[in-house]
This record gives structure tokens, sequence and C-alpha cells, in this order.
């Protein structure tokens, strides 16, 4: 993967605010969203580039850092522990180019990390690459493959079913090539998952609200209701109370990672008041109000 300018990406400047870089990203994810161009290859890219931008520009610590060494921002740590170990031995010399004194740790370091010619030539791993999935609560029911591009080459990853949203995961390797027979960087993938749903997702639990007409809630009866994977038949005990819950084991999601298990489905009833009741039904209802209080 070649080295994407951050800031070119934004359309932003180096003096952009944290707010500014924000926005840009907001603005930009709104038109090149996976879900807004099914079809798109080029806008599937860009968006990649537009989340690896914003993972690093929106991370005061990893902005600073980039600012500082560019493409080569997640070595920085590297050469600032390379050069507190040399400070016994530090020497300067002239350079020929420029003419300047410069340190020469510093010149080891990096002339290395260019692919210049060095005394030491100290192995380096490359780079890591950063990029998103952007997933429904549906996709993650069951375990499946999803396949992308990295560096124009197709990669497939194994995604479990029940991964939590916010996820990331690590493809050892699959980085930039490492400098002088150094490793490879690795490619982090951080799981995006967007829910379309009623249900409302806590770990491995579901929660989702049934609605009940009033007569049922007072007599009992039996209702169905659509769980993420069927319909179930829900009997309803007489005098069911409004917010009342029931649980049904293993109609949650699938554990990660762990075959056949799942979390449960909790079911929360909301009784509806009826509106608009004709003349009949409220004779009937004053009536039943008469007779509860005798």
């Amino acid at each position: 993967m070649e080295f994407i300018d951050y800031y070119k990406i934004l359309e932003l400047d180096k003096t952009a605010s944290d707010e500014e870089i924000k926005k840009a990203y907001r603005k930009k994810a709104r038109t090149l969203h996976p879900d807004l161009n099914p079809n798109d290859k080029q806008a599937s890219v860009k968006f990649q580039q537009l989340s690896e931008a914003n993972t690093v520009l929106g991370d005061p610590e990893k902005r600073k850092k980039y600012d500082k060494y560019g493409k080569d921002w997640e070595r920085g740590g590297e050469y600032e522990r390379y050069k507190q170990s040399n400070q016994g031995r530090r020497q300067s010399y002239s350079s020929g180019a420029e003419g300047f004194a410069v340190d020469d740790d510093f010149s080891d370091f990096f002339a290395s990390m260019f692919g210049g010619q060095t005394r030491s030539q100290a192995k380096y791993k490359g780079q890591d690459y950063h990029s998103e999935i952007n997933l429904t609560l549906n996709d993650i029911l069951k375990t499946h493959e999803q396949t992308f591009k990295v560096n124009d080459k197709n990669v497939k990853v194994n995604i479990h079913a029940g991964i939590e949203n916010g996820q990331t995961l690590k493809l050892t390797g699959l980085g930039a090539p490492g400098m002088n027979g150094g490793p490879n960087g690795d490619l982090f993938i951080k799981i995006n998952i967007a829910n379309t749903t009623t249900m409302k997702r806590t770990g491995n639990d579901l929660h989702t609200e049934c609605a009940l007409d009033l007569y049922t809630a007072i007599l009992g009866g039996e209702v169905t209701i659509e769980t993420m994977l069927e319909k179930v038949k829900l009997k309803i005990a007489p005098g069911t109370q409004n917010g009342a819950k029931v649980r049904l084991k293993g109609k949650g999601c699938p554990v990660y990672k762990k075959e056949n298990e799942f979390g449960d489905l909790f079911v929360s009833y909301q009784i509806k008041i009826p509106d608009n009741l004709n003349d009949k039904q409220k004779e009937l209802f004053e009536e039943l109000a008469q007779l509860s209080k005798q």
C-alpha cells in the first residue's frame, strides 16, 4: 500500500483543528460509505483511505508522530529509543550533500529506514496498515468470509459470528515490507457494526419490545414475535403488567468463537390502551369500573 497523504485525503492543511478533522471526515464518509456505493470499488478504496486518515489524524498522539515523521510515523518511537541507547557514543560529521552537521545516530537510523548504506544495516519492521469493515447486526449471526483489496491483492478475512462492534482484527504480515530484511508490518481491521434492527444488543444478549393489546394483557392469550433468526410464539399470562419482561434463553447473539453458544433475548411487554371506543365499548368499561368498586 503506497503512502497516503492523510491531509490531502481530508482536503485539509496541517493547521486544521481537531474539530475540523472530525467535520471533514464525517462529511466525506456520508458520500463514500459502502452502503451508499455498493458496486463502486473506487468509492470503497477511498472510504478505506478516509478511515485510515481519520484513525491517525483523529488521535492527537498519532497525529503528532505523523506530522514529525511523515509516512514513517509508526517508527518514530523506534528512533527515539535508538537515539537514547546510543547517547554515549554520539558523533557529528559533515554531510557532503547538504554541508551541515548531523547526529550520527540520526543518520544511521534514517539512512537504514530509507534504504541508504549504513554501518549497522539494522532490520526494521514494515509499517502497519489500518482499515475498516462495515457490517450489520444480521451479518454477525453466522461466521463468514469478507474479501477486500490491499495493495492490489485480494485479502480474505474470516468474520466469526458474534464479533463485537469496534473490535480490531490483526492480520500478521500484511502490512508494508520490512526494511533490511526485517519483518513485514501487520494489517489491523476495525469492525464497525450498524444495528438496523429494532433490537438492542448488550454483549451477547438482545433486548426488544412486544406490543400487547389491553384485552390480551388482561385475559391472556398468545402472540408471535420475531427473533433474529426465526418467529416464536409466546404465551401471555392473564393479568400481564405493562413493562413485564420474559427471557428467551439462547435466542440472542452468538458467543464469539464458541460454536452453538448464544446469549438470551429479553422481551418487554408494552400494553396499548385502546382509543376511539364506540358507545357500546364505553358502556362495558363503565360497567367494569362499577364492578371493581363493589
